[in-house]
């Protein structure tokens, strides 16, 4: 049986994610907080009886976790472990309770767990340095998680930074694009200084597919291109494609207290585990991102 639950799957991830499970002939149940297209179950997964109680008719053969809190700069420090560990812990325990047989659990965590790493790509043997409550909460769900290894074969995945259509402009890649789409004279930006790891949303979600097809299991796995760049080359090239200059202001409301500046990643154990290379380029994916608008 190939019927797999997608929490989150309204989200930005989520909605590549079942994409990309529907083509490869999975039977998709799409987990949302709210319900607004068909095909799609609404669930409180902070309640766990309702979990249960879906879980228990639906009774899948995979889960892939997706449902988070995921923007770092979200204010209410409270909300981040409310959803990112205990809707985790709810899931698991409803599955060990209802004796479902999971052919394999991939939980999504963050790459942010590793903070301000000295070295420039990160493996995932890179002891943890949270600096945030968003990778705290991250990196409690990853413990509460190993607690379960035994029980389920269960992959925490770690994406690095990612973007592609569809992603909310309160992320800065599409808030960069938006300004050179709008043709904007001026952009605010934080620290340009600093570099990530950018993959297209679209090579992400086959990866997930794919780390749900393979042998990994009691295991963490980056999700991740193995490049990095800065976000004044993020602008350089927007400037290329676009075909115009932006000025820059450098704002402090954009500047974190504890910022990372190097996260890239080690993606030797991804490829391994996929045998898959990125598909998509980072100019392939800002010209996508730039050109919607004009289609």
């Amino acid at each position: 049986m190939k019927k797999v639950v997608v929490t989150g799957a309204g989200g930005f991830t989520g909605r590549y994610v079942v994409s990309e499970l529907k083509s490869r002939g999975y039977d998709v149940i799409e987990f949302v907080r709210k319900k607004n297209a068909t095909g799609q179950v609404e669930c409180d997964l902070t309640d766990k009886q309702s979990v249960k109680l879906l879980f228990s008719v639906i009774r899948p053969n995979y889960v892939i976790h997706l449902a988070a809190l995921s923007f770092v700069a979200h204010d209410d420090v409270r909300a981040f472990y409310d959803t990112n560990l205990f809707i985790a812990l709810n899931i698991l325990e409803v599955c060990y309770e209802l004796n479902l047989e999971l052919s394999k659990v991939i939980i999504s965590s963050s790459a942010n767990v590793y903070g301000n790493a000295e070295v420039e790509l990160i493996s995932e043997s890179q002891v943890p340095a949270p600096i945030s409550h968003y990778a705290i909460s991250k990196l409690a769900m990853e413990y509460v998680c190993k607690l379960w290894f035994d029980k389920f074969p269960i992959l925490i995945v770690r994406p690095f930074n990612y973007t592609g259509l569809g992603q909310s402009p309160k992320f800065l890649i599409p808030k960069i694009v938006s300004h050179f789409q709008l043709r904007k004279k001026e952009i605010e930006l934080g620290n340009l200084d600093v570099f990530r790891d950018f993959s297209d949303v679209r090579d992400v979600s086959n990866y997930y597919v794919d780390l749900l097809e393979s042998a990994g299991q009691s295991d963490i796995v980056n999700l991740c291109s193995g490049s990095i760049y800065s976000l004044s080359f993020i602008v350089k090239k927007m400037e290329a494609i676009s075909g115009y200059e932006i000025s820059i202001k450098a704002s402090s409301d954009f500047i974190r207290e504890k910022e990372i500046k190097i996260l890239g990643g080690d993606d030797s154990k991804l490829r391994n585990l996929t045998n898959r290379k990125p598909i998509f380029t980072l100019n392939e994916t800002l010209a996508d991102m730039y050109f919607e608008n004009f289609k």
